[in-house]
């Protein structure tokens, strides 16, 4: 059944049958909204959500024994849970805005003093107190942090970061350590949007990596993208993301003659496709020598490979008409 919110989208064949385990953030709960989420876009999926301990050494404990009992196939953090997750070695893991240095965001942010839980929680507590020996408990755990990195675990963790978070910004410090670093259009705290444009994604990639899938490939050319004022083209973004479902997407630009071509480019993809476009973008001179299933390009004599759908041509004079092509294909 398809959710009612005019954001979210259900995927029934991802995670189908998988374990999926969300860390929650400080002050929250196993039942908050992102784990409603994640539930309902993936409703094949076993969703555990725990209540964590506010001492971070019994929090960590209990991640790491709920691991070895459920094998999860990816686990999902956000903010302090994505501190915790990226010290769970050994596992596929998404880190979305990690607040990897836990007790300066605490100082930063007076957290110190009564809180009061976000979400209701299975024990009933709802009030708590953060003392100083508590910053320094959660000072010590982060210390913990990028221990265990290997070329191995550097391939199994995503961390995305909003570009309008105002709570925590340590891109940087995760940079050092991982190579997956993606920025977002999103704050802090994840929305429906954010989520289905920018996390769903990730999971996609790893959904298809662990099940060895391999989707047919579109090649999109930024010229069939942009219109003459350097916008996106009307419908093409929600065709791009109508592509994402069955599709792998590679974004195409001619290579640059000078670094600053490189840079507006990337900020063009970056600023209107956001992270699609990420680890997925091509700069050639030679796209016929592209492999793949489709070429959606302006060209007008394409000697290519793939199949082209020239935009612009009396059969594809818009974005629709090529959304509507591919949902007659029905993915192939």
């Amino acid at each position: 059944m398809e959710s009612a919110n005019p954001y979210i989208k259900q995927y029934p064949e991802l995670l189908k049958g998988k374990k999926v385990m969300y860390v929650h953030g400080f002050g929250s709960s196993g039942q908050s909204g992102t784990v409603d989420r994640i539930r309902t876009v993936f409703p094949n999926a076993e969703v555990i959500a725990p209540d964590l301990p506010i001492i971070p050494q019994e929090a960590m404990a209990l991640l790491q024994d709920l691991c070895r009992k459920e094998q999860p196939q990816l686990i999902i953090g956000t903010s302090m849970g994505g501190m915790y997750t990226e010290m769970l070695y050994g596992y596929d893991r998404i880190l979305v805005n990690p607040a990897l240095q836990m007790g300066d965001t605490m100082k930063e942010h007076g957290m110190i003093g009564a809180q009061h839980f976000s979400n209701p929680r299975q024990d009933g507590v709802q009030d708590f107190m953060v003392t100083k020996a508590l910053v320094k408990a959660y000072k010590e755990m982060t210390e913990q942090c990028f221990a265990g990195v290997t070329p191995e675990e550097q391939n199994r963790v995503w961390g995305l970061f909003g570009d309008e978070d105002t709570t925590v910004n340590t891109i940087g410090l995760y940079s050092e350590h991982y190579t997956k670093a993606i920025r977002f259009h999103g704050e802090h705290r994840m929305n429906d949007q954010s989520f289905m444009h920018s996390v769903v994604p990730v999971i996609r990639w790893i959904d298809d990596r662990q099940a060895h899938r391999e989707r047919p490939i579109i090649y999109l050319g930024v010229d069939a993208l942009k219109d003459k004022w350097g916008k996106p083209n009307s419908s093409a973004q929600k065709t791009i993301r109508k592509l994402l479902d069955n599709y792998q997407l590679y974004f195409v630009a001619p290579a640059p003659a000078d670094s600053s071509y490189y840079a507006e480019t990337n900020q063009w993809l970056y600023d209107y496709v956001n992270v699609p476009a990420w680890g997925h973008t091509v700069f050639t001179n030679q796209r016929e020598l592209l492999y793949g299933d489709y070429m959606i390009s302006t060209d007008e004599d394409w000697t290519g490979m793939a199949n082209q759908l020239r935009f612009g041509s009396d059969t594809f004079k818009t974005w629709d008409d090529i959304a509507d092509y591919y949902s007659r294909l029905g993915g192939q």
